[in-house]
């Protein structure tokens, strides 16, 4: 089973070229899919509690509160993220096994910070969706509570766009319509025989 490993930046498109892999029922595991359900637990309050005791009062995080505790102290972002990390990659661990036990053909594992969390290691091949910095800044700031401040946080969790596509073994364009982007998806997955 070949698990593929897909990339980007905030508002590059990862989000839209999942969506268009999904619909050739290729199993696709959403990491930011998975913190959300995650913090919306008891067991995510539990894993945050320690941290920022006033986010998980109750069997749910609070992801305003961290967000406010995050822009004033930075190196908290890194404490959290290496538990919530640890508790996602075992979530994706188990979502690989099933899907072989499925005979699936290949698995999709859509993580905004794949190199930054070294989750690429565990991957078959790389994938990163890349679009223009000046198409990337005015997608992400036209997104409902997005500041220039909270864009700029974001940012700096990640690798920049050029390293990403330096480390990715393969990179989708996403400059042009929803219609080139498909295409351009669904030659990649004949390519790497995903389909």
């Amino acid at each position: 089973m070949l698990v593929i490993g897909l990339t980007g930046s905030i508002a590059m498109g990862k989000s839209e070229v999942a969506k268009i892999i999904a619909k050739h029922n290729i199993p696709v595991f959403d990491s930011d899919t998975e913190v959300h359900k995650l913090y919306d637990s008891r067991a995510g309050a539990d894993l945050i509690r320690p941290f920022v005791p006033d986010a998980a009062k109750t069997d749910k995080v609070d992801r305003k509160i961290i967000t406010q505790h995050v822009l004033k102290d930075p190196e908290l972002l890194a404490r959290l993220e290496k538990n919530v990390h640890a508790e996602i990659k075992r979530r994706r661990d188990i979502f690989i096994a099933n899907a072989r036990k499925t005979s699936a053909k290949s698995v999709v594992i859509d993580t905004p910070l794949l190199f930054e969390s070294g989750a690429d290691k565990d991957m078959d091949v790389t994938i990163v969706v890349s679009t223009p910095l000046e198409l990337q800044r005015s997608r992400a700031l036209s997104r409902p509570g997005m500041t220039v401040e909270r864009l700029e946080m974001i940012l700096s969790r990640q690798i920049p766009d050029q390293q990403k596509r330096q480390k990715a073994d393969e990179i989708i364009e996403n400059n042009s319509t929803l219609l080139e982007l498909t295409k351009s998806v669904d030659s990649l997955l004949k390519k790497l025989k995903a389909i």
